[in-house]
Protein backbone atom coordinates (compact mmCIF):
# COMPACT_ATOMS: atom_id res chain seq x y z
CA UNK A 1 0.00 0.00 0.00
CA UNK A 2 1.39 3.45 -1.00
CA UNK A 3 2.29 5.74 1.76
CA UNK A 4 -0.80 8.26 0.65
CA UNK A 5 -3.29 5.50 0.50
CA UNK A 6 -2.23 4.12 3.68
CA UNK A 7 -2.84 8.01 5.24
CA UNK A 8 -5.87 8.24 3.61
CA UNK A 9 -7.28 5.13 4.52
CA UNK A 10 -6.24 5.20 8.69
CA UNK A 11 -7.68 9.33 8.29
CA UNK A 12 -4.65 10.64 9.45
CA UNK A 13 -4.29 14.57 8.98
CA UNK A 14 -1.80 15.04 5.60
CA UNK A 15 0.38 17.46 6.00
CA UNK A 16 -0.63 21.12 5.43
CA UNK A 17 -3.75 20.76 6.69
CA UNK A 18 -7.54 19.43 5.55
CA UNK A 19 -9.06 15.86 5.75
CA UNK A 20 -7.84 13.06 3.84
CA UNK A 21 -10.23 10.71 2.14
CA UNK A 22 -10.51 8.38 4.98
CA UNK A 23 -11.60 11.31 7.67
CA UNK A 24 -14.13 12.20 4.97
CA UNK A 25 -15.62 9.09 4.67
CA UNK A 26 -15.98 8.94 8.56
CA UNK A 27 -17.97 11.65 8.57
CA UNK A 28 -20.09 10.92 5.72
CA UNK A 29 -20.79 7.51 6.64
CA UNK A 30 -19.48 6.01 3.28
CA UNK A 31 -16.78 3.80 2.54
CA UNK A 32 -13.50 5.73 1.33
CA UNK A 33 -14.38 3.77 -1.87
CA UNK A 34 -17.24 5.94 -2.34
CA UNK A 35 -15.33 8.84 -1.93
CA UNK A 36 -12.90 8.07 -4.39
CA UNK A 37 -15.43 6.85 -7.30
CA UNK A 38 -17.59 9.95 -6.89
CA UNK A 39 -14.16 11.85 -7.57
CA UNK A 40 -13.21 9.94 -10.95
CA UNK A 41 -17.03 9.20 -11.69
CA UNK A 42 -18.54 12.56 -10.79
CA UNK A 43 -15.67 15.05 -10.64
CA UNK A 44 -16.02 15.44 -6.45
CA UNK A 45 -12.68 15.84 -5.62
CA UNK A 46 -10.71 18.09 -3.67
CA UNK A 47 -9.72 21.20 -4.91
CA UNK A 48 -6.19 21.05 -4.37
CA UNK A 49 -3.45 18.26 -3.71
CA UNK A 50 -0.20 18.25 -1.91
CA UNK A 51 2.94 17.80 -3.70
CA UNK A 52 2.70 13.64 -3.74
CA UNK A 53 -0.58 11.86 -3.85
CA UNK A 54 -2.53 13.15 -0.72
CA UNK A 55 -5.55 14.43 -1.51
CA UNK A 56 -6.70 17.55 1.02
CA UNK A 57 -10.50 18.14 1.12
CA UNK A 58 -11.70 21.44 2.75
CA UNK A 59 -15.24 22.37 4.10
CA UNK A 60 -16.27 23.22 0.53
CA UNK A 61 -15.18 19.98 -0.68
CA UNK A 62 -16.84 18.51 2.11
CA UNK A 63 -19.70 20.20 1.96
CA UNK A 64 -20.54 19.29 -1.56
CA UNK A 65 -19.51 15.65 -1.02
CA UNK A 66 -22.37 15.91 2.10
CA UNK A 67 -25.05 17.45 -0.61
CA UNK A 68 -24.19 14.57 -2.62
CA UNK A 69 -25.16 12.06 0.31
CA UNK A 70 -28.47 14.40 0.81
CA UNK A 71 -29.54 14.15 -2.88
CA UNK A 72 -28.64 10.52 -3.51
CA UNK A 73 -30.66 9.43 0.12
CA UNK A 74 -33.64 10.95 -1.54
CA UNK A 75 -33.88 8.72 -4.22
CA UNK A 76 -31.89 10.98 -6.90
CA UNK A 77 -29.58 8.85 -9.40
CA UNK A 78 -25.70 9.46 -8.48
CA UNK A 79 -25.05 11.24 -11.74
CA UNK A 80 -27.93 13.34 -11.36
CA UNK A 81 -27.40 14.30 -7.76
CA UNK A 82 -23.67 14.72 -8.31
CA UNK A 83 -24.25 17.56 -11.03
CA UNK A 84 -26.99 18.79 -8.52
CA UNK A 85 -24.22 19.08 -6.02
CA UNK A 86 -21.76 20.82 -8.10
CA UNK A 87 -24.02 23.42 -9.15
CA UNK A 88 -25.08 24.34 -6.10
CA UNK A 89 -23.33 27.32 -4.26
CA UNK A 90 -20.52 26.39 -1.54
CA UNK A 91 -21.45 28.50 1.28
CA UNK A 92 -19.22 31.48 2.58
CA UNK A 93 -15.68 29.46 3.43
CA UNK A 94 -15.49 32.21 6.01
CA UNK A 95 -19.01 30.97 7.84
CA UNK A 96 -17.89 27.21 6.57
CA UNK A 97 -16.91 25.13 9.80
CA UNK A 98 -12.77 24.52 9.76
CA UNK A 99 -12.22 20.99 8.96
CA UNK A 100 -10.18 18.66 11.33
CA UNK A 101 -9.31 15.86 11.49
CA UNK A 102 -10.53 14.32 14.99
CA UNK A 103 -8.25 14.27 18.05
CA UNK A 104 -7.45 11.16 19.06
CA UNK A 105 -8.34 10.52 22.95
CA UNK A 106 -6.38 9.83 25.96
CA UNK A 107 -7.14 6.84 28.00
CA UNK A 108 -7.99 9.10 30.83
CA UNK A 109 -10.40 10.94 28.53
CA UNK A 110 -12.32 7.81 27.56
CA UNK A 111 -13.35 7.36 30.90
CA UNK A 112 -14.54 10.91 31.11
CA UNK A 113 -17.17 12.25 29.30
CA UNK A 114 -16.33 10.81 26.42
CA UNK A 115 -16.78 13.35 22.91
CA UNK A 116 -16.36 16.80 22.47
CA UNK A 117 -19.66 18.27 21.63
CA UNK A 118 -18.62 18.84 17.70
CA UNK A 119 -17.21 14.94 17.43
CA UNK A 120 -20.76 13.12 18.68
CA UNK A 121 -22.37 15.59 15.88
CA UNK A 122 -20.02 14.43 13.27
CA UNK A 123 -20.74 11.08 13.99
CA UNK A 124 -23.74 10.83 14.55
CA UNK A 125 -24.27 12.16 11.20
CA UNK A 126 -22.33 9.74 9.34
CA UNK A 127 -24.08 6.80 11.41
CA UNK A 128 -27.38 8.42 10.77
CA UNK A 129 -26.67 8.57 6.79
CA UNK A 130 -25.80 5.41 6.31
CA UNK A 131 -28.41 3.95 8.13
CA UNK A 132 -30.91 5.97 5.43
CA UNK A 133 -29.02 4.35 3.12
CA UNK A 134 -29.66 1.23 4.31
CA UNK A 135 -25.73 0.26 3.75
CA UNK A 136 -24.74 -2.21 6.32
CA UNK A 137 -21.36 -2.20 5.91
CA UNK A 138 -20.65 1.62 6.06
CA UNK A 139 -23.05 1.26 9.48
CA UNK A 140 -21.42 -1.67 11.45
CA UNK A 141 -18.10 0.09 10.74
CA UNK A 142 -18.69 3.61 11.76
CA UNK A 143 -20.43 2.04 14.89
CA UNK A 144 -17.68 -0.24 15.86
CA UNK A 145 -15.24 2.47 14.90
CA UNK A 146 -16.88 5.10 17.53
CA UNK A 147 -17.28 2.32 20.60
CA UNK A 148 -13.28 1.51 19.91
CA UNK A 149 -12.21 5.07 19.62
CA UNK A 150 -14.39 6.34 22.65
CA UNK A 151 -15.59 3.51 24.94
CA UNK A 152 -18.61 1.74 25.41
CA UNK A 153 -20.38 4.01 27.92
CA UNK A 154 -19.29 7.37 25.91
CA UNK A 155 -19.98 5.81 22.51
CA UNK A 156 -23.54 5.13 23.83
CA UNK A 157 -24.63 8.26 25.22
CA UNK A 158 -22.81 10.43 22.77
CA UNK A 159 -23.15 8.90 19.40
CA UNK A 160 -25.56 5.98 19.76
CA UNK A 161 -27.98 7.41 21.35
CA UNK A 162 -28.75 10.95 20.05
CA UNK A 163 -28.64 9.00 16.79
CA UNK A 164 -31.32 6.75 17.77
CA UNK A 165 -33.81 9.51 19.19
CA UNK A 166 -32.93 11.76 15.63
CA UNK A 167 -34.10 8.75 13.46
CA UNK A 168 -36.87 7.99 15.88
CA UNK A 169 -37.68 11.89 15.30
CA UNK A 170 -37.78 11.93 11.62
CA UNK A 171 -39.99 8.67 11.61
CA UNK A 172 -42.21 10.16 13.76
CA UNK A 173 -42.64 13.36 11.48
CA UNK A 174 -42.81 11.49 8.39
CA UNK A 175 -45.83 9.61 8.30
CA UNK A 176 -44.35 6.07 9.01
CA UNK A 177 -41.88 6.94 5.82
CA UNK A 178 -38.91 5.78 7.76
CA UNK A 179 -39.77 2.57 10.19
CA UNK A 180 -37.56 0.38 8.39
CA UNK A 181 -34.14 2.76 8.77
CA UNK A 182 -35.18 2.80 12.38
CA UNK A 183 -35.77 -1.36 12.68
CA UNK A 184 -32.25 -1.22 10.75
CA UNK A 185 -30.53 0.78 13.06
CA UNK A 186 -31.56 -0.15 15.59
CA UNK A 187 -30.40 -4.34 14.70
CA UNK A 188 -26.94 -3.18 14.00
CA UNK A 189 -27.08 -1.09 16.80
CA UNK A 190 -27.49 -4.32 18.70
CA UNK A 191 -25.07 -6.66 16.15
CA UNK A 192 -22.20 -3.87 16.68
CA UNK A 193 -22.61 -4.11 21.25
CA UNK A 194 -22.05 -7.74 21.17
CA UNK A 195 -19.30 -7.44 18.88
CA UNK A 196 -17.75 -5.22 21.38
CA UNK A 197 -18.40 -7.02 24.45
CA UNK A 198 -15.54 -9.41 25.90
CA UNK A 199 -16.58 -12.84 26.49
CA UNK A 200 -19.21 -14.39 28.91
CA UNK A 201 -18.23 -14.00 32.62
CA UNK A 202 -17.95 -16.74 34.33
CA UNK A 203 -20.26 -16.63 37.84
CA UNK A 204 -19.08 -15.63 41.09
CA UNK A 205 -21.14 -16.38 44.05
CA UNK A 206 -23.27 -13.08 45.08
CA UNK A 207 -21.92 -11.21 42.00
CA UNK A 208 -24.16 -12.00 39.02
CA UNK A 209 -26.49 -9.73 37.52
CA UNK A 210 -29.76 -10.41 36.14
CA UNK A 211 -31.02 -8.34 33.19
CA UNK A 212 -34.26 -8.22 32.11
CA UNK A 213 -37.54 -6.38 30.63
CA UNK A 214 -40.93 -5.92 32.12
CA UNK A 215 -43.06 -8.01 31.33
CA UNK A 216 -44.90 -6.93 27.75
CA UNK A 217 -41.55 -5.08 27.51
CA UNK A 218 -39.61 -5.63 24.01
CA UNK A 219 -36.87 -2.94 23.76
CA UNK A 220 -33.97 -4.42 24.61
CA UNK A 221 -31.22 -2.09 23.73
CA UNK A 222 -30.35 -0.24 26.53
CA UNK A 223 -29.88 -3.53 28.59
CA UNK A 224 -27.76 -5.32 25.64
CA UNK A 225 -25.06 -2.04 26.32
CA UNK A 226 -25.50 -2.51 30.02
CA UNK A 227 -24.53 -6.43 29.43
CA UNK A 228 -21.77 -5.30 27.87
CA UNK A 229 -20.26 -2.97 29.90
CA UNK A 230 -20.68 -5.09 32.51
CA UNK A 231 -18.96 -8.14 30.73
CA UNK A 232 -16.34 -5.86 30.02
CA UNK A 233 -15.29 -4.72 33.53
CA UNK A 234 -15.65 -8.66 35.04
CA UNK A 235 -19.43 -8.77 36.38
CA UNK A 236 -21.43 -12.02 35.30
CA UNK A 237 -24.21 -11.19 33.61
CA UNK A 238 -27.53 -13.13 33.13
CA UNK A 239 -29.51 -11.71 30.02
CA UNK A 240 -33.00 -12.20 29.38
CA UNK A 241 -34.08 -9.83 26.90
CA UNK A 242 -37.46 -8.55 26.01
CA UNK A 243 -41.13 -9.19 27.92
CA UNK A 244 -39.84 -11.80 30.29
CA UNK A 245 -43.23 -13.52 31.76
CA UNK A 246 -44.04 -12.66 35.68
CA UNK A 247 -43.43 -16.27 36.72
CA UNK A 248 -40.11 -16.64 34.45
CA UNK A 249 -38.39 -13.80 35.81
CA UNK A 250 -39.14 -15.05 39.50
CA UNK A 251 -37.91 -18.48 38.63
CA UNK A 252 -34.75 -17.11 37.29
CA UNK A 253 -34.16 -14.74 39.93
CA UNK A 254 -34.01 -18.19 42.31
CA UNK A 255 -31.98 -19.94 40.53
CA UNK A 256 -29.20 -17.39 39.83
CA UNK A 257 -29.18 -15.83 43.76
CA UNK A 258 -28.06 -12.60 41.87
CA UNK A 259 -26.21 -9.31 43.88
CA UNK A 260 -28.90 -7.25 41.83
CA UNK A 261 -31.88 -7.39 38.87
CA UNK A 262 -32.16 -4.97 36.44
CA UNK A 263 -35.64 -4.41 35.02
CA UNK A 264 -35.64 -2.16 31.91
CA UNK A 265 -39.38 -0.29 31.17
CA UNK A 266 -39.60 2.15 28.32
CA UNK A 267 -43.37 3.28 29.20
CA UNK A 268 -45.18 3.28 31.80
CA UNK A 269 -47.90 0.77 31.12
CA UNK A 270 -45.34 -1.85 31.09
CA UNK A 271 -43.56 -0.94 34.57
CA UNK A 272 -44.93 -2.58 37.45
CA UNK A 273 -43.85 -1.64 40.79
CA UNK A 274 -45.59 -4.31 42.24
CA UNK A 275 -43.55 -6.53 40.49
CA UNK A 276 -40.42 -4.79 41.45
CA UNK A 277 -41.21 -4.54 45.16
CA UNK A 278 -41.86 -8.21 45.04
CA UNK A 279 -38.27 -9.38 43.40
CA UNK A 280 -36.76 -6.92 45.78
CA UNK A 281 -38.15 -8.54 48.51
CA UNK A 282 -36.91 -12.31 47.54
CA UNK A 283 -34.68 -13.93 50.07
CA UNK A 284 -32.39 -16.87 50.13
CA UNK A 285 -29.58 -18.85 51.61
CA UNK A 286 -29.06 -20.14 55.33
CA UNK A 287 -30.87 -19.01 57.97
CA UNK A 288 -29.31 -16.13 59.65
CA UNK A 289 -27.57 -15.34 56.27
CA UNK A 290 -29.88 -14.73 54.02
CA UNK A 291 -29.98 -12.22 51.00
CA UNK A 292 -32.04 -10.18 48.90
CA UNK A 293 -30.90 -8.47 45.35
CA UNK A 294 -30.41 -4.74 44.60
CA UNK A 295 -33.41 -3.90 42.09
CA UNK A 296 -32.95 -1.01 39.37
CA UNK A 297 -35.57 0.18 37.63
CA UNK A 298 -34.44 1.34 34.77
CA UNK A 299 -35.92 3.37 31.53
CA UNK A 300 -38.29 6.17 31.44
CA UNK A 301 -41.63 3.77 31.96
CA UNK A 302 -40.63 4.34 35.89
CA UNK A 303 -40.50 7.97 36.06
CA UNK A 304 -42.55 9.58 38.66
CA UNK A 305 -43.54 8.01 41.66
CA UNK A 306 -40.75 6.15 43.40
CA UNK A 307 -41.01 2.40 43.93
CA UNK A 308 -39.91 1.50 47.79
CA UNK A 309 -37.11 -0.83 47.88
CA UNK A 310 -35.61 0.01 44.35
CA UNK A 311 -33.09 1.94 43.24
CA UNK A 312 -32.95 3.96 39.93
CA UNK A 313 -29.74 5.45 38.45
CA UNK A 314 -29.67 8.10 36.33
CA UNK A 315 -27.78 7.06 32.91
CA UNK A 316 -25.76 3.91 31.78
CA UNK A 317 -22.54 5.25 33.71
CA UNK A 318 -24.25 5.60 37.21
CA UNK A 319 -25.58 2.62 36.74
CA UNK A 320 -22.44 0.44 35.55
CA UNK A 321 -20.56 2.31 39.14
CA UNK A 322 -23.61 1.04 41.40
CA UNK A 323 -23.22 -2.95 40.01
CA UNK A 324 -19.59 -2.69 39.59
CA UNK A 325 -19.27 -1.44 43.54
CA UNK A 326 -22.02 -4.05 44.38
CA UNK A 327 -20.34 -6.70 42.99
CA UNK A 328 -17.11 -5.86 44.08
CA UNK A 329 -18.28 -6.82 47.65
Amino acid sequence: MSESREAEGTGAAVPGGGLTTGEVARRLGVAPTTVRTWDHRYGLGPARHTGGRHRRWTPEDVARLERMCALTATGIPPAEAARLARETPAPDARSAPEARPRPALTPSSRAGSGLRLGDARQECKGIARAALRLDAAALDRLLLDAIRDHGLIAAWTEVIVPTLQAVGRKWETSGERYVEVEHFLSWHVSGALRRAAPDTVPDRPGATVVLACAPGENHTLALEVLSAALAERGIPVRMFGGALPVESLIAAVRRTGPAAVALWAQSRTTASRPLAQHVASMEWGVRGARRSPLVLTLGPGWTGRPTPGTARPHGLADTVQALEGLASR
